[in-house]
């Protein structure tokens, strides 16, 4: 038995795909699912993956097996930048090969798998394949993470027209809270957005994440309208 593969990226760096990432895992572990989550390329960090730990504290503290096989995050560089670039300056080049077998052995392993990406859709893994290549040839239904601040509109109809050229599956849209977004700019990108998710052939599905503080307590949200 395989998995689901979800692939979970956002419209720019520090728009709470690891959060999100976290807080989705958990609200599917209370209900049941047998979820592991997965790092696509971990920048910034020397042999852990900050955003890996960030997902376990969010779902309880609970290590994986797969944490110590090196299976959750399988490409670590130290320089925080693309994984283009990190691996550059180490004189590396990113194993692709490695991410998509670490994935296909989470996936054998357990019933949802939810990969990470290393900054948004368009950040090149290598000279000629960008993360989104990556998950199309695999074939993962996108989450994308957004929020209603100025100028998110245009990114997030982007990276949705993105998927649409590569004929991706776009499962859902999270929709973060954002210290800085108008109510008015905030209402009328939501409702664009559900449009195009429309007019373009997606799922409907945007769930809204409320404010909550770094370190808990986490909200309990309802990811179900994602995961059907």
């Amino acid at each position: 038995m395989y998995g689901k593969v979800f692939f979970v990226s956002g419209i720019d760096t520090g728009i709470g795909k690891t959060m999100a990432t976290g807080l989705m895992a958990r609200s599917l572990a209370a209900v049941g699912r047998d979820v592991i989550t997965v790092k696509l390329v971990q920048t910034g960090n020397d042999g852990f993956s900050d955003d890996i730990d960030a997902h376990r504290a969010i779902c309880g503290g609970v290590r994986f097996p797969e944490d110590d096989d090196g299976l959750t995050a399988p490409q670590i560089f130290k320089f925080p930048s693309s994984p283009l670039l990190a691996a550059a300056l180490e004189g590396r080049t990113v194993d692709v090969e490695a991410i998509s077998r670490a994935v296909r052995e989470c996936a054998v392993r357990h019933e949802i798998v939810l990969v990470e990406s290393a900054g948004g859709l368009d950040v090149p893994l290598t000279g000629d394949l960008l993360s989104i290549d990556l998950a199309a040839r695999e074939g993962w239904p996108l989450v994308l993470v957004s929020c209603g601040r100025l100028g998110s509109i245009n990114h997030t109809l982007l990276s949705l027209e993105a998927a649409k050229a590569r004929e991706m599956s776009v499962a859902g849209v999270v929709w973060n809270w954002c210290a800085d977004a108008d109510p008015k700019i905030e209402a009328d990108s939501l409702e664009t957005i559900r449009c195009y998710l429309s007019r373009w052939g997606f799922s409907p599905a945007v769930v809204r994440v409320p404010r909550f503080d770094i370190g808990g307590p986490y909200p309990e949200v309802d990811f179900s309208e994602i995961f059907k």
